[in-house]
């Protein structure tokens, strides 16, 4: 049933747009949709790392594992159901690099703290209007291009091949440990139970789990989707792929920089499409508001952290999307390595800079790093008031 839809679906888009301006509108699609989701979610790696790593019960982390649970389990459904194959994605079936994850990944940790938020979230916050976010999110990109082909690329190259595995079965988390798409659907059912728990107990707003939830079916439709695509085009090569924010913003600025007349793909679909929906959903909320910085001190902060986030995440291939759901959703080796060091870096940056800054204020003043300073949702409470 769902196969025949789909394919329905792309066989309708290839007629009217052209098999590679089919997967640029089907990413502009799922963006938009994604970013509906994200922004009235509130979803938000760093702030649940934040949580997590203070011990404190507001929801975020909730969240997150919403998107986490529900992205892993639809995609291994699919491929139990033999409507998807992502046995040639690049994220399983390329050689991988397990230092460039480890690296890479805490790069991003730490820079998705300085940054008050990874490159996704960025994204949203800059469609309702949040200036920092938009420069941030500008550094990001063009540190990600620069890793990916310009002056940092032989760097990304150095730390890449210390320590690098074949791709396959040896990036298989599910082949090494023998679980298989059954145990990978396990998995995912018992972190989707326990986001329900914790989110009856904290009393989570519908907008945030069903936001959420919705995050997590666009990773896995995207999964879906650029297969089902693959198999329908006879004279392009699409992709098999999923969301992630890395590679993408690279490809959109070199699309805005580069002569009229580009080749469509998912990618340039995905990145114009979530600022959109993110957009349409401040606007129907009335969260509109343009925001600034507040000093030269906090503006080196939100640079210093895109410039690793660009890094990091190229490096790694993948940011906390690309690499902490989109690839964990098919169980690739090196994107739980690079989830694992996100969190450690994250956590151990959040210790050294906000924690202690905040330390040395006076319980009446805010401290400059709070992270309501950057996003005043960041440290509101996701639960019913």
């Amino acid at each position: 049933m769902v196969d025949s839809v789909t394919d329905r679906l792309i066989e309708g888009l290839i007629g009217r747009f052209g098999e590679t301006g089919s997967t640029a509108v089907l990413g502009l699609l799922i963006g938009v949709l994604f970013g509906f989701f994200a922004h009235r979610s509130r979803f938000c790696l760093r702030s649940a790392v934040i949580e997590f790593a203070r011990g404190t019960h507001e929801g975020k982390l909730t969240v997150w594992l919403f998107t986490f649970s529900t992205a892993m389990l639809l995609t291994q459904a699919f491929i139990l159901a033999g409507w998807l194959n992502v046995a040639d994605a690049r994220q399983l079936a390329a050689r991988g690099s397990l230092s460039g994850a480890a690296v890479g990944g805490a790069m991003f940790g730490a820079g998705m703290i300085l940054a008050r938020g990874c490159s996704s979230r960025l994204l949203v916050l800059a469609a309702q209007g949040n200036l920092r976010a938009l420069l941030s999110g500008l550094v990001f990109a063009v540190t990600a291009q620069s890793a990916l082909s310009g002056l940092l690329s032989p760097l990304r190259a150095l730390i890449s091949g210390w320590w690098t595995v074949e791709g396959g079965g040896a990036r298989d988390v599910l082949a090494l440990t023998g679980l298989g798409h059954t145990g990978g659907l396990l998995f995912g059912a018992l972190w989707l139970a326990a986001a329900l728990v914790w989110a009856r107990r904290q009393r989570v707003r519908f907008w945030a789990w069903f936001g959420a939830v919705g995050v997590g079916v666009m990773v896995a439709l995207a999964w879906l989707l650029t297969y089902r695509t693959s198999r329908a085009v006879f004279d392009a090569v699409v992709p098999i792929q999923s969301l992630s924010f890395t590679g993408p913003a690279a490809d959109t600025l070199m699309l805005v920089l580069s002569p009229p007349g580009q080749p469509g793909k998912f990618d340039l679909g995905l990145v114009p499409g979530v600022f959109a929906g993110a957009f349409l959903s401040a606007a129907l909320w009335r969260e509109l508001k343009l925001e600034g910085f507040q000093g030269g001190q906090a503006m080196r902060r939100y640079i210093v952290g895109a410039l690793l986030m660009g890094f990091g995440g190229m490096l790694a291939g993948g940011c906390a999307v690309g690499a902490g759901v989109s690839g964990a959703a098919v169980f690739t080796l090196t994107s739980f390595v690079t989830l694992s060091t996100i969190w450690g870096a994250a956590m151990l940056t959040d210790a050294l800079m906000d924690r202690r800054a905040e330390a040395r204020q006076s319980p009446a003043q805010p401290a400059p790093t709070d992270p309501a300073a950057f996003d005043p949702e960041a440290s509101a409470s996701y639960a019913r008031p």
